[in-house]
């Protein structure tokens, strides 16, 4: 069994996102793998999921949280998060803190009994399940939670960003379904030209990503929105990809990259979100769904369409069925009418 649920800005209440979880959660009989980039919940929806996670704990469950350890650097886009291993340890249970070198523990997924995962794009943060775009996916199959435990284990046993995600996966029947996880870095790349060729197959493009910037997709996009050949439409964040170039401008990389991507934004119909510029204590409002479909292909996680987000910690699912993407391409299309067209500034280099 497959579960979808989709946020918008506005079109939820946090608590009812926590409930959710705290139901998810709350089945948990043995075990309980939680990988989370950024937890920030504040009373009273810590109460729900905190009560959910103590509770199985309670019970004999066995629990362990991995989390993302801020590096002394900032890391400009996306954001760095900020959770606070304080509050983490009220809850009690084991606990670690997994460094990178400027990449992220990016995940945000929980692994029930090794038999159902809960994974997608939000962060478990007010912000996450109140302002932003996100895509929620559960998944009932002992066969795709193993695939997600042996990467738990990987980023528990050795603690390092750059030495996980290199388990070998393969597509597995989910109610007659083929899903397949993927996992970077260690898949990084090959999950990066693996959506490109979905997208240089397809008829029908949609698109939700904060930033479109990975090589291999960025140019099928290119290539496929200057053949005229599919209809293509996606949604980005248009602060954080302005906040893009201004890396590449740096970077000197804006004279070949801009172009690129700019072509593909018009040429796609794309829109962008104007969120609100990251900074401590302000409201966090991204356009922050990740979600590709490609005919009837749907790849959906934490993964951004970056080349940053190769080298983080990050899983995607890559799910055939026709349904789904359907009802995913529709999600894109509301999102993307929201907003107005995205707005480039010019290269300077």
């Amino acid at each position: 069994m497959i579960g979808l649920y989709t946020l918008t800005d506005g079109g939820q209440e946090p608590m009812d996102v926590a409930r959710r979880l705290a139901a998810f959660l709350g089945q948990a009989r043995r075990t309980l793998d939680l990988a989370l980039y950024d937890v920030r919940l504040p009373s009273p929806i810590a109460e729900v999921v905190k009560g959910a996670i103590t509770d199985a704990a309670g019970r004999g469950v066995a629990v362990r949280l991995v989390y993302n350890l801020d590096h002394p650097e900032r890391i400009p886009v996306p954001p760095p998060p900020r959770t606070e291993p304080a509050l983490l340890e009220t809850l009690g249970v084991p606990l670690r803190g997994i460094p990178g070198d400027r990449d992220l523990m990016h995940h945000k997924y929980v692994v029930r009994d090794r038999a159902a995962v809960w994974t997608g794009s939000a962060n478990w943060t007010a912000d996450s399940w109140s302002r932003e775009e996100n895509v929620v996916l559960s998944v009932d199959s002992p066969a795709l939670a193993a695939d997600y435990a042996a990467n738990f284990d990987e980023l528990w046993e050795r603690g390092e960003v750059s030495r996980s995600g290199h388990e070998t996966t393969a597509s597995v029947d989910v109610g007659g379904v083929p899903v397949r996880a993927w996992f970077c870095p260690g898949h990084g790349e090959e999950l990066s030209h693996r959506i490109a060729r979905a997208i240089g197959r397809a008829g029908r493009i949609r698109i939700a990503s904060p930033v479109i910037t990975s090589g291999p997709i960025l140019g099928t996009l290119a290539q496929v929105a200057a053949d005229g050949r599919a209809d293509i439409a996606g949604v980005v964040d248009s602060t954080q990809v302005r906040q893009v170039v201004r890396q590449w401008e740096e970077n000197h990389n804006a004279s070949w990259k801009l172009p690129t991507l700019a072509a593909v934004l018009r040429r796609g119909a794309f829109t962008g979100k104007r969120s609100t510029p990251y900074a401590p204590g302000s409201v966090h409002d991204y356009m922050h769904a990740k979600v590709t479909v490609a005919d009837s292909t749907v790849f959906a996680g934490s993964f951004n369409l970056s080349h940053s987000g190769e080298t983080n910690a990050e899983n995607v699912l890559e799910i055939e069925d026709a349904s789904l993407a359907d009802r995913l391409a529709a999600y894109v299309d509301e999102v993307r009418v929201r907003y107005p067209p995205v707005d480039l500034p010019d290269a300077r280099t």
